[in-house]
């Protein structure tokens, strides 16, 4: 019975494949629309799309074209291909203006650029571009269903951006020492501060600068170091004001500390 059953799945299968490679080879439009949309129910999204590729083209200007545009960049969604089907969902939204689809098309495309963004020790453009897109979308739709999922979304890379930044700085703190990047530490968290000012990681950033301009400081040529300490007292002052019992306390004291008696041995020199 086992090998009756197998035989019956095995001729079943071959029927299908057969069936399904007459119609990707015949000419009847008709067939390719019917064969798709099957196979697009089932889930069969790499077997439809082979056909939606075929018909796009065919159907732009008949009545069923909003519905197969909607379909095909469907099609790339469900299959994880969210270059194209981003790029297919702006089109539809473009060719289509009044569907009823169209917002869901809108949302769908936002939300493929966004399934696009890398982790954070990435490249960000991509990041950058889906804020855009989801930002366009909120701004469009501010009554949508999907508007609190589009902020959490915006939300969620906007933090991921935050994060890469206060990497980049930290990570020029951490060199600083071997490479000579202090400078760019200090430059770098000074623009993160400003672009980030409610950041979880301010207390971090505020503390790293002081660092980095304490290590560039006691490591300066005379000329510059009197200058470069009060830059540092300066910097910790900061760090200080907003975090006065922070988790980097115990650690700046000893290193502000440090600060000021340089500054005392030079004022001693002169």
């Amino acid at each position: 019975m086992k090998n009756i059953f197998f035989l019956l799945v095995a001729v079943v299968l071959l029927s299908s494949c057969s069936a399904y490679q007459d119609v990707l080879k015949n000419d009847d439009i008709k067939a390719k629309y019917t064969f798709a949309d099957s196979l697009y129910s089932q889930g069969k999204y790499k077997k439809a799309l082979k056909l939606w590729e075929q018909i796009v083209p065919l159907y732009r200007g008949r009545p069923q074209a909003e519905r197969v545009s909607y379909l095909y960049a469907n099609t790339f969604y469900e299959l994880g291909d969210y270059y194209q089907g981003g790029y297919q969902f702006e089109r539809f939204v473009k060719s289509f203006p009044q569907s009823e689809k169209r917002e869901e098309a809108a949302y769908k495309s936002a939300e493929s650029y966004y399934n696009r963004s890398p982790r954070f020790n990435l490249d960000q453009g991509d990041t950058y571009i889906a804020m855009g897109k989801l930002q366009d979308f909120i701004n469009q739709y501010p009554d949508s269903e999907r508007l609190d999922d589009a902020n959490a979304k915006v939300q969620e890379l906007n933090q991921k951006i935050e994060r890469k930044a206060y990497e980049i700085a930290k990570g020029y703190n951490k060199i600083g020492e071997s490479r000579g990047t202090f400078p760019n530490a200090i430059k770098a968290f000074d623009n993160f501060l400003l672009d980030f000012p409610g950041s979880k990681y301010r207390e971090d950033a505020l503390y790293w600068k002081f660092n980095s301009t304490y290590q560039l400081a006691l490591g300066s040529v005379r000329r510059r170091k009197a200058e470069r300490l009060e830059d540092a007292k300066e910097a910790y002052n900061a760090l200080e004001k907003y975090f006065p019992e922070g988790k980097y306390s115990e650690q700046a004291a000893e290193e502000v500390a440090a600060v000021n008696e340089a500054l005392l041995a030079m004022e001693t020199l002169n």
